[in-house]
């Protein structure tokens, strides 16, 4: 697994919910605020503005997508409409995978295609820690043609169910989400003094280190063997690695042991001693003693309370 496909793996909870609404002029609607989630919007016909958490309205035209990865509220509208006060009728409430609706009227009309994610904050990778309120992905002939392919496949099936539908459209909201993270973090200027994720994963030392990490968490690892694969110095490495990811590389490796070890624990059966070797440690008392001062319980208790439904 590379770090990107490991960390939608880890955030999502549950089933994303995805829209697609033909607005009719004027109209305007206020989402609110979705704590544990990020949702996104895509333009797919005509034009609207989009009112951010904070600033100015932003004009949106066909294939323009924003992604709002902390759930934050927002409005839209087009015309000489602007959004309400408050948060009206959400068409991502209605629990299921996949909706098709159209708000009437008698102007211009604009097609959009919403989504939603549930993430459970818990187990945040610090990737999504560092991205900004609001992602605005402006349309551009030739630009991001994975984007927009997926873009395309998901609205006609969300236009024209047919039979596997539920199937295609969960693949491809998965898809959307990587795509987006993806043109983000390739957009991200990567120059002298940069730091975050976006630099970590565009610096090719840490690069190759993290996915080395990610791909066999299980691997005696050692900052030395890491170096080897970044092909720095000892040294070096520990330094380029602790600046960009903001914690030391041995940090990061036990925080994503355990984090790792946390979500077979929620997901299955298996017996501590397989998780704790699947984690990386060579006895079930050194994995309980580290999962329990990263979560503060022990993994039987950890597991027990993820079944009774308790927050874990």
């Amino acid at each position: 697994m590379d770090v990107l496909s490991d960390v939608i793996a880890l955030m999502r909870s549950g089933a994303p919910r995805s829209a697609r609404v033909a607005w009719r002029e004027p109209w305007g609607r206020r989402f609110p605020a979705a704590p544990g989630s990020a949702g996104f919007q895509v333009v797919l016909r005509g034009s609207c503005r989009l009112y951010p958490p904070s600033g100015e309205p932003v004009p949106l035209g066909v294939g323009d997508v924003v992604f709002f990865p902390h759930g934050h509220g927002y409005g839209m509208a087009a015309g000489s409409a602007r959004p309400p006060r408050e948060p009206v009728c959400d068409p991502l409430e209605e629990g299921e995978l996949f909706v098709s609706d159209a708000v009437p009227g008698d102007g211009a009309v604009t097609v959009t295609l919403c989504g939603g994610y549930r993430l459970d904050p818990g187990r945040a990778h610090p990737l999504l820690r560092d991205l900004p309120e609001m992602i605005h992905l402006p349309a551009g002939l030739g630009r991001r043609p994975e984007l927009r392919a997926a873009i395309d496949l998901l609205a006609g099936e969300i236009d024209r169910p047919r039979p596997g539908a539920d199937t295609v459209v969960l693949a491809l909201l998965d898809m959307l989400l990587l795509y987006i993270l993806r043109a983000w973090f390739a957009e991200r200027p990567a120059g002298a003094g940069a730091t975050g994720w976006a630099a970590a994963l565009a610096d090719p030392a840490v690069s190759a280190a993290l996915h080395a990490m990610h791909a066999d968490p299980a691997h005696p690892w050692t900052v030395r063997t890491l170096a080897a694969k970044a092909g720095l110095s000892r040294a070096a490495f520990a330094r380029r690695f602790t600046a960009l990811v903001g914690r030391p590389p041995l940090t990061y490796l036990t925080w994503w042991r355990l984090t790792g070890a946390a979500r077979v624990l929620r997901e299955s059966g298996a017996p501590l001693a397989e998780v704790a070797a699947r984690a990386g440690y060579t006895s079930e008392y050194a994995f309980a003693n580290a999962f329990k001062r990263e979560y503060g319980i022990a993994p039987g208790g950890y597991r027990r309370q993820g079944r009774s439904g308790q927050p874990a």
